[in-house]
This record gives structure tokens, sequence and C-alpha cells, in this order.
């Protein structure tokens, strides 16, 4: 019974570790800033964006593989599901209108 505990004890620290992980790793940040979060060292452009969000779940598309129109109504689609902010779906979207 004492071990049962005791395997029962581990396997609670590592989901909450692995929850833990997830969640960090699932942030979408638009800026990336310092330890204080005081001053932005880059803000990611809708190439980056596209790079990042796009790339979690599939292969990236060419741009040139869709329409303007194409592009827009996929866009709206992901936004929701992969939980973008309007702002990074809008620089995504502009970076696919102009390389397609």
């Amino acid at each position: 019974m004492r071990k049962s505990k005791w395997v029962l004890s581990l396997f609670r620290f590592t989901f909450a570790m692995s929850v833990f992980i997830l969640m960090m790793c699932k942030t979408n940040t638009l800026v990336l800033a310092d330890d204080q979060g005081i001053k932005p060292k880059k803000v990611l452009d809708g190439e980056q964006l596209y790079a990042i969000n796009c790339s979690r779940c599939h292969t990236e598309r060419y741009p040139t593989e869709r329409t303007d129109g194409q592009w827009k109504t996929i866009l709206m689609h992901m936004q929701i599901r992969a939980n973008l902010p309007p702002e990074q779906a809008k620089k995504i979207l502009k970076y696919l209108k102009e390389n397609n």
C-alpha cells in the first residue's frame, strides 16, 4: 500500500509538471520582453508569426498556394482554432496577401 501512494504522488507530480510545461510552451506572445517586462526587445512580423503559429499543427503552406480570398477565409477559421489574437491574425494575413 505504501508503494502505491509513492507511485501516485510521482504520477501527480509528473502530470502537474507536464501541464505547466505545456502551458509555458503554448503562450502566443507578440512582444518578447526582458525579465522585468519593461522594455520590448522584438516585435514579430507576419512571416515569423505565420511560421510560429501555423507549423504547430501542420506544415506551412507557401503563400502562392492560395488566393487572397482563400487566405482570408482560412485565417478567419484558423484564428478561432489556433486562438490567435486579432493583431497577429492581421499581420499573418497581410504577409500572405503580399507574398502570393
